[in-house]
């Protein structure tokens, strides 16, 4: 089920995807050319290249319901449900859980400010979007089958933390993001790769 998953998820580009399941699946749409519209979009923090109202336009439509925090849900219209972390919910029959996403080394995304990362059940297939965030405790608790880690640094966890992240979680596929837009580059998704060959399975996305 895994390898058939991957197969529908789309980088969009820094932390954006898209997943072509049963339903549409978007999180962090930034800096995107038109898709397919949204059942669900997902958006971790207000964060400029995160919670972009442009890019949610370009994929929103009547039924189009969008999870996100307090900050980021006053920037957006349409059918919005709030959530911090911890909380649970499901839209369009698929379960989404809010998980904490915070830097641990740096002061960009404090513990305090209740950003986002998310698991969703996709089809069966538990996805965890990280969001903005360094190898935090709480990853050791998750429980997911494909995992999306940030590997640039700066604002985000390096690729070395990176690689403990993805050994703590033990996912069954592991994407790199959050490289190749703002900070970042091909390198680090490379250098994560080969760090954990043998260990986790490691899929590096083209940009759609």
């Amino acid at each position: 089920m895994v390898k058939e998953m991957a197969k529908k998820i789309v980088w969009l580009g820094h932390d954006g995807f898209r997943i072509d399941g049963a339903k549409k699946v978007y999180f962090d749409p930034y800096q995107i050319k038109e898709g397919p519209k949204a059942d669900l979009i997902l958006i971790s923090h207000d964060h400029f290249d995160h919670c972009s109202p442009d890019d949610v336009a370009k994929i929103q439509g009547p039924k189009t319901v969008i999870v996100t925090d307090k900050a980021a849900a006053k920037k957006l219209k349409g059918d919005i449900r709030t959530v911090k972390p911890g909380d649970s919910i499901s839209v369009h029959d698929i379960q989404v859980e809010a998980v904490p996403s915070y830097n641990v080394d740096k002061d960009f995304h404090p513990k305090k400010s209740g950003w986002l990362g998310f698991i969703v059940d996709v089809d069966g297939v538990r996805i965890y979007h990280a969001g903005d965030t360094d190898f935090i405790p709480e990853m050791k608790d998750f429980k997911v089958d494909i995992a999306l880690l940030p590997v640039s640094g700066t604002y985000v966890m390096t690729a070395d933390q990176a690689i403990k992240a993805a050994l703590a979680i033990k996912p069954k596929l592991a994407i790199p993001m959050h490289y190749g837009a703002i900070v970042g580059d091909a390198k680090d998704a490379e250098k994560f790769k080969k760090a954990l060959e043998g260990k986790v399975d490691v899929l590096i996305l083209q940009k759609s």
